[in-house]
Parts: C-alpha cells; sequence; structure tokens
C-alpha cells in the first residue's frame, strides 16, 4: 500500500505488511512535494503486484519496480519529466495494466505519449500512442476475436488498442463538458463495453464479432449533476451482471439500469449517505456483490432486477478528511482488498484487517 507524509517534509510512501498479523515488513519513501493537483492526500493508483515485483505509480509521476518480498527498487522512472506530462487536476490515479512483458500506463504524456508501454523488467519503452491528456480511468484487457485488446478511456475518448505495438484497433469519442472526471474504469460484458462519469452520463459500446471495431449503442446524460439519466458515477465503478447495470449516481442513488437501453429499473436510498460523490466500491462473490462505501461500512447483499437486498452490514473503518473533508466528515474512498478470506481496508490514518470466514 502507499500513502503520503507532509512532516518535516513531503514524501511519498510504499509499504510491504504481513497480510495475518499486520507487521510491517519493509518501507521504501521518496522526496515528492505535489504541485497543482488537487487534495493533499495520495498517492491515488493501486500497487500492482506481478510475480516477485511490485509496481508503485505516484502522484507526480513516480513509478518504481521492487522486489515485493525485500522493497529492494529494480528500476525507477520519473514520468513526469520523462513525458512532459499534462498533469491532470488530481494528478496521476490510474493503476498501470500488466500485459505480458509490458506495463501500460495511461499518463498524459506530451508527443504522443497519453498511453506509454514499458518492458516491466527493465522498465525501457517498448510503444507510446495517442496525444489525448489523462484521465483517471485504470485501463482494461479485454478479448476480442481472440485477439487481447487494452481499453483506455483518455480524457476524450474511449480507444482499443493493439497490446503489443500500442496501435489503434478502434474509438469511440467521449467529449467532456466541464472537466474531465472519467475515474470509473471501462467495464467489459458479453461484448459490451460501458463507461459512465459524473458530468456526462454513461455510453455503452458494442464490439464487433467479425472485425476488430466497435460501435455505439447509446449515450445518456441529464442536464446537470442534480437532474441525472441513466448513471453518472463518480468514483465507483459500476458493476455488469444478467443484463443489467447497477452503479452509483452523482449524488449517492444505487440504480439498476438495463443493458441495451440504458433505461432505469429502480433507485435505492440506503446503500451509502447521499452526498455529492458517494462512492461505493463493489466486489461481485458468487451470488453476493460486496459493497464497500464510503462511510467506512462493507455490506453484503444481492442486486437483482427486483431490487437491492441487504444481508449484513458492518462498519469496519472510520472515515477521514484527508481525501475529502465535508463539513468535518470525511470519507474512505480507497479501494479494499479481498484474499484469504480477509478482507484489508484502509483511511489516511489506519490499515484493518477483518475475517470474512463466517460470511
Amino acid at each position: 500500500m502507499t500513502d503520503r507524509v507532509k512532516k518535516p517534509k513531503d514524501i511519498e510512501r510504499v509499504m510491504c505488511f504481513d497480510a495475518m498479523t499486520g507487521e510491517k515488513i519493509w518501507s521504501y519513501s521518496y522526496n515528492c512535494k505535489y504541485s497543482s493537483v488537487g487534495y493533499p492526500n495520495g498517492p491515488r493508483a493501486s500497487v500492482i503486484i506481478d510475480g516477485n515485483r511490485a509496481y508503485s505509480l505516484g502522484t507526480m509521476g513516480h513509478l518504481f519496480c521492487f522486489q515485493n518480498k525485500t522493497g529492494k527498487v529494480i528500476w525507477y522512472k520519473d514520468l513526469k519529466d520523462e513525458y512532459d506530462i499534462k498533469m491532470p487536476t488530481w494528478g496521476i490515479s490510474a493503476a498501470p495494466l500488466i500485459v505480458d512483458n509490458k506495463l501500460v500506463l495511461n499518463i498524459g504524456g506530451r508527443n504522443n505519449a497519453c498511453v506509454v508501454a514499458l518492458n516491466k523488467i527493465t522498465g525501457k519503452e517498448i510503444w507510446k500512442n495517442l496525444d489525448d491528456g489523462a484521465s483517471y480511468s485504470a485501463p482494461i484487457l479485454i478479448e476480442q476475436l481472440n485477439k487481447p485488446v487494452v481499453v483506455i478511456w483518455t480524457d476524450n475518448r474511449v480507444v482499443g488498442l493493439n497490446p503489443n505495438t500500442g496501435s489503434i484497433y478502434w474509438q469511440h469519442g467521449f467529449e467532456q463538458k466541464q472537466m474531465v472526471i472519467n475515474i470509473a474504469s471501462p467495464v467489459f460484458y458479453k461484448n459490451y463495453l460501458f463507461v459512465s462519469n459524473f458530468f456526462d452520463g454513461s455510453m455503452l459500446l458494442k464490439l464487433d464479432t467479425d472485425k476488430l471495431s466497435a460501435v455505439k449503442v447509446w449515450h445518456r446524460a441529464g442536464k446537470d449533476e442534480r437532474n441525472t439519466d441513466a448513471l453518472h458515477s463518480c468514483i465507483s465503478t459500476p458493476l455488469l451482471k444478467g443484463d443489467f447495470i447497477y452503479g452509483v449516481d452523482s449524488y449517492g442513488e444505487l440504480r439498476c439500469l438495463e443493458l441495451k437501453s440504458g433505461d432505469r429499473i429502480w433507485e435505492d436510498l440506503s446503500a451509502v449517505n447521499p452526498n455529492r460523490w458517494a462512492n461505493i466500491h463493489f466486489i461481485q462473490n458468487g451470488e453476493l456483490t460486496y459493497m464497500f462505501n464510503e462511510n467506512g461500512e462493507l455490506i453484503v447483499g444481492q442486486l437483482s432486477p427486483k431490487g437491492f437486498q441487504e444481508i449484513s452490514r458492518a462498519k469496519l473503518i472510520d472515515p477521514t478528511v484527508g481525501q475529502l473533508n465535508r463539513s468535518g466528515t470525511g470519507v474512505t474512498w480507497a479501494h479494499p482488498a479481498f484474499a484469504y478470506k480477509h478482507v484489508y481496508i484502509r483511511n489516511d490514518e489506519e490499515l484493518v484487517c477483518a475475517d470474512l470466514t463466517e460470511i
């Protein structure tokens, strides 16, 4: 996991803990002053584990490859300087994607370096492409016509790339009317690709089954953040299952949409406190949906076209104000991790492990 310390000097840290005891195994820190980025806490991108290596991407573009058991630095790159990044409002936030021997990054570099693929072993550049600005949305890997496709949601379009060369297979525009707030990851389900953001609503694409292309099925948006249509998700990545879309709208309304039309089936206000940018992280586990909300609660329930059925709810951690201060009330926006029948969650002050064996 990562965090930031501001006194006695500005640093970012990467830390490793024992999963069962919480004992710190190693910690690595480096100087990092946040310049022209919003919110004081970070980093924002999750650490990626691949074999015996861990990859950490900081808010200002510091990229490290560590030996994951010892914390030894294998290689390091300052992406901000190397690629002359057009720094997004909230800094570099999209987690890297591992594809074979490559580390794919959504960083918004100038000179055709919005997306960069590095050799994960050496850190050397393999390819770069797109002159877009970065978004905060992590790239995903899908398969189309038995070929791997990297899906990137930049500041103004959704693009399918060849992971070996970076060349474009297909693209669809998603222009921003106010500001770039593309945070949720694209979701792929039964040849459909879904994206949603806070101001500009949602778009559904369908991938062609005869050629490497995609067509727009629908794009729906309300007139503003209060009067929304379909889904205006902020941080939360929606869940697609059974030909329905489940997600959190701009002010915390849990919604179910019909996949192929975007029509709303139902809404619910019990899963998270209604607030601007309210958030729930969804994790599907068999027939159950685990929902970790920004109030620090883990909800176990079932989502269906008939509605939201809550099975259990437990307060696991207190919200803190470092990420967002809502008149003295904070949030827990970091995504939980699930492993060994446990859940790991953190706020700005502590890391908590909870046992899930009884669920």
